[in-house]
C-alpha cells in the first residue's frame, strides 16, 4: 500500500470514529500498523489476518516496533474463515488487500459483517482493475450501497453501506 492511501484509510476511521476494524491481507503490516494506529486513536481494535506464517510474524514484529501489539488481533488464517467467525453487522470498517481473484467471493460475507454505513476500502482497483472486475461489478449491482473510487495510489475503492 502506498502512503497517500495509508493516511486516507487513516483519516477515515479517525472521521467515523470507527472502532470495530478488519484487515484482510496483514502482510508485512504497513499498512497493519496505520491502521492500528487510526484505531487506537478512536478506542478501537483492529483484527488483521493473513495466511501466510512468516507475513503475520514480520507484521507482529512491526507491531511491536510502532508500539500498536496491543491494539491488534493478528490470525493467520484463511479470511474466509476470519470472516465466518464474525457476527453480522459487527464491523465499522474492513480494509480488503489480498489475493484479489478471492474478493468476488468475500462480497457476501463482507454485507454480512459490515454495520450500516459501515465502510469497505479496497486497495489497487486502478491498477489491478482486471482482477477486481468482479467485485467491482458486485459492487455496482448493489442496493444499498454507495461507492467511489479514490484515484490515490493503486487506487482505492471505498464503499459505504447505506443500509
Amino acid at each position: 500500500m502506498e502512503p497517500d492511501t495509508a493516511r486516507l484509510m487513516a483519516v477515515l476511521i479517525r472521521a467515523t470514529g470507527a472502532a470495530h476494524l478488519l484487515e484482510i491481507g496483514t502482510s508485512n503490516g504497513y499498512s497493519t500498523v496505520w491502521l492500528a494506529d487510526a484505531a487506537r486513536a478512536t478506542g478501537g481494535r483492529l483484527v488483521s489476518v493473513d495466511i501466510d506464517p512468516e507475513r503475520t510474524a514480520i507484521a507482529r514484529d512491526n507491531l511491536r516496533g510502532a508500539g500498536l501489539e496491543q491494539v491488534v488481533e493478528l490470525r493467520t488464517e484463511d479470511a474466509a474463515a476470519t470472516l465466518g467467525d464474525l457476527q453480522d453487522a459487527g464491523l465499522d470498517f474492513v480494509f480488503l488487500d489480498s489475493e484479489r481473484p478471492a474478493y468476488a467471493g468475500y462480497w457476501p460475507e463482507l454485507l454480512r459483517v459490515l454495520r450500516p454505513s459501515g465502510l469497505l476500502v479496497v486497495d489497487n482497483v486502478l491498477s489491478h482493475a482486471d482482477e477486481v472486475a468482479e467485485l467491482m461489478a458486485l459492487v455496482e449491482a448493489e442496493e444499498g450501497v454507495s461507492q467511489a473510487v479514490a484515484p490515490t495510489g493503486a487506487g482505492a475503492l471505498i464503499v459505504v453501506l447505506a443500509r
